[in-house]
Order: structure tokens, then C-alpha cells, then sequence
């Protein structure tokens, strides 16, 4: 049995955002190139545990919400076209996680496929139970666990979304993560008025969180900057440093996995 990782044995979560590995606006189309790039700084950054999350981006965004799998099932809607989507979304979703394992593969790393659909779910979107184990023994074995947004049993609902946002909070005291590091097209949680001039929040704190509102017209069924601002916050109460950081400048991600202190929005667990 495995005791309590060392400071330097800490395993880090990164978390590939949809956004930034996908083009979010087409459907099914990914950005080779970029996931190449962040899979080899992935490797290279990495001196100890790691463990991978990445979004659903084009490849589940629009089915969820065609299929409404991140709300409650429509008063008379049945649960055929529920159970569809389910079915369509989860197949969507797994070829973009093939791409990202080869990815990972080419890059020299070691990775190995953890789906939540048979190790988590849902109460009315929001979830339950996520068991770890299969991610501790993954790192056990020297391998990088890997996993992604996804469609998850729901005891009330049938199918719902878990988001990889949600499964790297749910991780980071059973595994006692150093860091969770989120990936994303933008340089951190931008501040200020839509269409007048914005900054990165560095410290994302009750007040940033705030001001924040839904993005009108997107895609993301999972919450948005919001949700990952929330989940950030909660990371620094579970005993982890979060960050949220570009992945289209070139290093950013190596040095993050690293331990430094990157451009971006961040927060820090308390230091006792």
C-alpha cells in the first residue's frame, strides 16, 4: 500500500482544455499541431507523477447540448433520446481521447486510459462518487493516468456530463496533488468590461469570481471560465496551487508542470 507522496513525488494534474486542443466553433476538429507542442512539453516538464484531464471541446460540446445532457431531461421528453445522446456524445468524446493518447505516446510519454464512465457518477449534474484508485495505481506503475470530460451514469437523470474540471477537484486529496495546471486559448481569467479593455486576474480570489458571467453564444456545457475559476478556488481549499494559463505560448506548460510561477491567474493552497 502506498503512504503519502513526498513533497517532490507530488503528482501534478494537467488539465488540456477543448479549447485550446480543439477548435471549439467546428465540429470534430482538432489542432494537431498544438497538441503535439503541449504533449512534448508535457513530457519534458514533467520530473515526477503525472497525471493528464483534457475537455471535450468540439468533439462533445455540441452534442451535449443538442442531446441537453448537462440539464435535467425536458418535462415528457422520454428517455430514448437522452439515452441516444448519451451514446453519441461518449463515442465523440473517445476519439478526441485517442488522439490526445497518441499524442502522448509520440511524445515519449507513457500515458494509459482512465473513462469516468464506469468509475464515477452523477445526482442531477452534479457528482457523487469518483473512486481514484484506478489513477493511484496507474502512478503506481509508473504509467500516466489519463481522462476526460464525460458522459457518466446519473441516478437521477440516466446519463450527465462530469467535467475534467470537476475529476481534477475530485483528485487532488486523494492523490495529493503539488498542482493543477488548466490549459486553455486564453492567458488566465480576463477582468473587466466585454469590449473595453481586459486584464489576467493574477489571484483569483471571491471578488474576481464575482464579477464573472456566462460568455453569450458559447459552447461550453460545463461551466465556462466561471466554473473553472470555482473549481480553481477549491483546489486552494483541497491543499493544491491551481493556475489557469495559456497553452498557445510556446514553454508556458512545460514550465508550469515544472513548478514555476507562469503568466496567468492562479491560486494557492494556504501554507501551514
Amino acid at each position: 500500500m502506498s503512504g503519502a507522496p513526498t513533497p517532490e513525488r507530488r503528482p501534478v494534474i494537467v488539465k488540456l482544455g477543448g479549447s485550446v486542443i480543439t477548435r471549439k466553433r467546428e465540429v470534430e476538429r482538432l489542432r494537431p499541431k498544438i497538441l503535439a507542442r503541449l504533449a512534448r512539453e508535457l513530457v519534458d516538464g514533467a520530473s515526477g507523477p503525472l497525471v493528464v484531464l483534457h475537455g471535450a471541446g468540439s468533439f462533445g460540446h455540441p452534442g451535449a447540448r443538442r442531446f441537453g445532457l448537462a440539464q435535467a431531461p425536458a418535462p415528457g421528453s422520454g428517455d430514448r433520446q437522452r439515452v441516444r445522446g448519451a451514446a453519441v456524445v461518449a463515442a465523440e468524446v473517445r476519439r478526441l481521447h485517442v488522439a490526445v493518447l497518441r499524442a502522448l505516446i509520440a511524445a515519449g510519454g507513457n500515458p494509459t486510459s482512465v473513462p469516468m464512465a464506469t468509475h464515477a457518477y452523477n445526482r442531477t449534474g452534479e457528482l457523487v462518487a469518483l473512486d481514484p484508485a484506478p489513477f493511484q495505481a496507474a502512478l503506481d506503475r509508473g504509467l500516466s493516468p489519463v481522462s476526460f470530460g464525460d458522459v457518466v451514469p446519473d441516478e437521477a437523470w440516466g446519463s450527465s456530463i462530469l467535467s475534467a474540471d470537476t475529476i481534477a477537484t475530485a483528485l487532488v486529496k486523494p492523490l495529493g496533488a503539488a498542482r493543477v495546471v488548466f490549459v486553455s486559448d486564453v492567458p488566465g481569467i480576463l477582468v473587466g468590461e466585454r469590449g473595453g479593455r481586459r486584464s489576467v486576474a493574477a489571484e483569483v480570489n471571491e471578488a474576481v469570481l464575482a464579477g464573472l458571467r456566462p460568455t453569450p453564444g458559447a459552447t461550453d456545457v460545463t461551466g465556462g471560465i466561471r466554473g473553472k475559476a470555482s473549481a480553481m478556488q477549491a483546489i486552494a481549499l483541497a491543499g493544491a496551487d491551481a493556475c489557469l494559463i495559456s497553452g498557445l505560448s510556446d514553454g508556458a506548460l512545460r514550465r508550469a508542470v515544472r513548478g514555476d510561477l507562469v503568466y496567468g491567474s492562479w491560486t494557492h493552497a494556504a501554507r501551514g
